[in-house]
């Protein structure tokens, strides 16, 4: 230790502030333990709130509206060609979301006396983390609680330096509308911005390597978002890979499959995401990382150090910040003595395109190649009299049911509005109903909701 450092000794050290983390800390303070949270930023939101989930639907939710806006002229509505202002929309997402959101964290850290630290953490030794940069100090702790996330991921041999050539992190800054853009992976991130700049008016292209769309989702789900980006999209190619990538001055080259050289205005990087997990000093505890940079944690979140507990992205999939959520309020629990345990049934997932799509549980695929008999129950959004009303029949709820004991054990909507609704199919799952559960409920009418008692009745016929 250097001379004149800054100890510190506290109960808990949370490291990274995203939702993993800030749930955790919160959790630990209301419970009577002396918290700190070091992030690098000085900020308690994360990527989600500053870098992915936040900004990325408040830019969906515009390109939602012009979507309604044009589909308005169908019933006789027409608010002719929309003006997009990039300046007014940036600060609008900025300062009227982000930050909003971002100073409601703050003051809630402030109420529950959690102190926030800036700066860069590395574990000395598995109870002491020295932080670098602005507050540079060293805190011993009884517990420690890794929350670092992930970050975009690369793409192996095709590094550019470029700046037409933007992770989702750049793409959410919206620098300008490209005239054309190619998005280099078809998953939930490339799918959705995709939409975004389709909707504010570039040309899109969509490689995906693999043969389908959002590959590992249900395939009943994703035929009709597939179809949607058909439409909004300039072109779809799957099975293709990029094998080069060139900054030409004036766009970016780009080799795909085997055809010639195409040049677009700019190149969107959407191949998932990486644990940030390099650089903690980890090796001086006993934490275990995988080959793939994740950390190993129990049920409750603990590592094989005992002092060392990890929630969120750098635990493994799903990386979604709900389920980070939920870890850090177990977490926070565990070290506190109290009984708790990463046990939920499913993690509800949603992908937020023009149709949304949702799951939770099993799922047909999966049960298939599980060898597991099941039943299926669908119901298609066109029967639906509240999709009518809205001119959205491009919907499906649907159902995966035991078929001896009648048991919920997956749902999977697609259709606006669909991450809604997966929320009482993840309650369904999670409280092993039954599916004439689901249909003796009385739904309210017109809605979509009822779309999930429809489907349950279909299996008592």
């Amino acid at each position: 230790m250097v001379m004149g450092d800054l100890v510190r000794e506290v109960d808990v050290a949370v490291v990274g502030g995203g939702p993993g983390g800030y749930s955790a800390a919160f959790r630990c303070a209301e419970l009577g333990l002396e918290t700190v949270v070091v992030d690098l930023d000085k900020r308690l939101g994360g990527a989600c709130l500053f870098e992915g989930c936040i900004p990325s639907k408040a830019l969906l939710h515009v390109a939602a509206v012009l979507g309604e806006a044009e589909r308005a002229r169908e019933f006789g509505v027409d608010f002719g060609e929309p003006r997009i202002s990039l300046d007014p929309l940036r600060k609008w997402k900025s300062e009227r979301v982000i930050g909003k959101l971002a100073r409601g964290l703050a003051g809630v850290a402030r109420g529950k006396n959690v102190e926030v630290i800036g700066g860069r953490a590395a574990f000395e030794d598995a109870r002491s983390l020295r932080i670098t940069g602005d507050e540079p100090q060293k805190i011993r702790f009884k517990h420690a609680i890794l929350a670092t996330g992930s970050a975009p991921a690369g793409l192996p041999g095709l590094e550019i330096q470029s700046e037409r050539v933007m992770d989702s992190t750049a793409a959410l800054e919206v620098p300008d509308v490209p005239g054309s853009l190619l998005v280099i992976g078809g998953g939930y991130i490339g799918l959705e911005l995709g939409q975004v700049y389709a909707a504010l008016g570039s040309q899109v292209t969509v490689v995906e390597m693999l043969e389908g769309l959002l590959t590992g989702v249900d395939r009943d789900l994703v035929q009709h978002l597939a179809r949607r980006c058909e439409r909004m999209f300039k072109a779809i190619r799957l099975g293709t890979r990029v094998s080069a990538l060139r900054d030409t001055g004036g766009g970016i080259e780009a080799r795909l499959g085997d055809g010639g050289p195409e040049t677009f205005d700019r190149v969107l990087v959407a191949v998932g995401r990486r644990p940030q997990t390099r650089e903690l000093g980890l090796e001086t505890t006993r934490a275990r990382v995988t080959e793939r940079g994740f950390v190993e944690v129990d049920a409750r979140g603990r590592t094989a150090d005992p002092h060392v507990w990890a929630v969120g992205d750098i635990t493994g999939e799903p990386m979604l910040a709900h389920r980070a959520m939920r870890q850090g309020k177990v977490v926070a629990e565990a070290i506190a003595g109290r009984p708790a345990a990463f046990d939920n049934v499913v993690v509800p997932a949603v992908v937020f395109t023009d149709p949304e799509v949702a799951w939770c549980g099993l799922t047909e695929t999966e049960a298939a190649r599980e060898g597991r008999a099941v039943k299926i129950a669908k119901f298609q959004w066109a029967a639906s009299g509240r999709a009518a009303t809205l001119g959205r029949s491009d919907g499906l709820t649907k159902l995966v049911v035991d078929p001896e004991t009648g048991r919920v054990l997956g749902v999977g909507i697609v259709g606006p509005g669909a991450g809604e609704l997966i929320a009482e199919g993840a309650l369904a799952v999670e409280t092993a109903l039954l599916a004439e559960d689901l249909a003796l409920t009385i739904h309210a009418h017109p809605t979509l909701s009822e779309t999930l008692m429809e489907a349950a009745e279909t299996l008592l016929r």
